[in-house]
């Protein structure tokens, strides 16, 4: 006899949404955002939800949205239908045995049933992911538009209404020393009324990090991430040897196992931690715990993801002993419209968490309707 608790339906949803403005990185500029949202049902009528959203496209890394949704609805979602979500291990378990990689739609997938999980025992996530330290995260705000001014005008504004005062900077789409012009304007404009830092997106070379990474510490930048490529972790142990400001791996972490890769070749200050990235949420705490364990710093990075996405991300985030280096949670900020019930709280320079069980944030259904890309998509049923 099939129980209430087994999966019926898992449903892969696109959603477009412009950014407030452009968005600029070394490899592409955004200028919306596709969300790939995945919904799992149960017999019972209990659902979960879980996002993996990519960044800039197949330029920036090996999954795009399309690519999510067509492996979960052809390979990954036939592994879930009528088991019983209570089993989320081992559903894990099949689910890595299953398809290699996909890390991104995996993730999705694992929040989903973190989401369903979670809210049968009445509980927040974070209480499945090892309980919640605090109820709210610093935020940093990504400065992005490629223009001094208007970026200096932005983090005024942000500033001025108490939403963020760390700011990172996306550089390494110009010449290193416009570049490090471009950065050095701001921190005078800013003159220590707030943390700046820059991301270079893996856009340098050894020798030009070497030349702007020392321009840029001395101009009070207090944070470099990903200078070189990630296929070049002996050029990021040498950076991070070599100068004072902290040195931040991102793309270098697809996961565990990258994780510690770095932390034996001393080849980063900083861990920034993303679950989609990391392969799922167990994955990213492995990743944070390997920081840890190594005395490195943590930051909870972002895919840019929206409402779902981000509020999985804090509920991990939440339960971090030490978060050094903030969070840079702003991804639903960026775009132009809200799709859950109701927003997430940003007050205070800092995200906070929901109270209730699971996520504690759900999608508004007229919303998606109007917004999804495939207005008439089917959903996979159990048989």
């Amino acid at each position: 006899m099939i129980p209430d608790t087994a999966i019926d339906t898992v449903e892969t949803i696109l959603v477009d949404l412009p950014t407030i403005r452009p968005h600029q990185l070394s490899v592409a500029t955004m200028r919306s955002q596709t969300l790939a949202l995945v919904r799992i049902r149960c017999r019972d009528g209990r659902e979960g939800w879980g996002e993996a959203t990519t960044i800039g496209g197949l330029q920036y890394g090996e999954e795009s949205p399309e690519s999510v949704k067509t492996n979960i609805d052809r390979h990954l979602a036939p592994l879930l239908l009528g088991e019983d979500a209570r089993g989320v291990g081992r559903l894990l378990v099949k689910l890595r045995r299953g398809a290699r990689g996909n890390r991104f739609a995996k993730c999705a997938l694992e929040t989903a049933l973190l989401d369903i999980q979670a809210q049968r025992l009445g509980v927040p996530m974070s209480d499945l992911l090892g309980g919640r330290v605090r109820d709210s995260l610093p935020v940093a705000w990504t400065l992005a538009s490629g223009d001094t001014g208007r970026d200096i005008a932005e983090a005024e504004d942000m500033l001025e209404r108490r939403r963020h005062r760390v700011f990172k900077l996306k550089i390494g789409l110009r010449a290193p020393e416009d570049d490090v012009a471009h950065v050095l304007a701001i921190c005078r404009a800013l003159d220590g009324r707030a943390s700046v830092r820059v991301d270079v997106n893996q856009a340098w070379s050894e020798m030009q990090a070497e030349r702007a990474i020392a321009r840029l510490q001395d101009g009070g930048v207090e944070l470099i991430e990903q200078p070189v490529p990630r296929e070049h972790p002996a050029a990021l142990a040498r950076l991070a040897r070599r100068f004072e400001v902290p040195i931040m791996a991102d793309e270098s972490l697809h996961g565990p196992a990258d994780a510690n890769q770095l932390a034996r070749l001393d080849a980063a200050d900083v861990f920034a931690v993303k679950i989609a990235q990391s392969g799922g949420l167990f994955a990213a705490r492995q990743v944070a715990e390997i920081a840890a364990v190594n005395g490195l710093g943590l930051y909870g990075g972002t895919m840019l993801e929206g409402g779902i996405g981000t509020i999985a991300s804090a509920q991990l985030f939440a339960t971090f002993e030490k978060l050094d280096w903030g969070s840079e949670l702003f991804g639903p900020l960026l775009l132009t419209e809200e799709l859950l019930t109701e927003p997430l709280c940003y007050r205070d320079f800092e995200l906070h968490l929901p109270s209730g069980s699971g996520l504690g944030v759900r999608p508004d259904p007229d919303k998606l309707a109007i917004l999804r890309r495939d207005r008439t998509a089917p959903r996979l049923h159990a048989v």
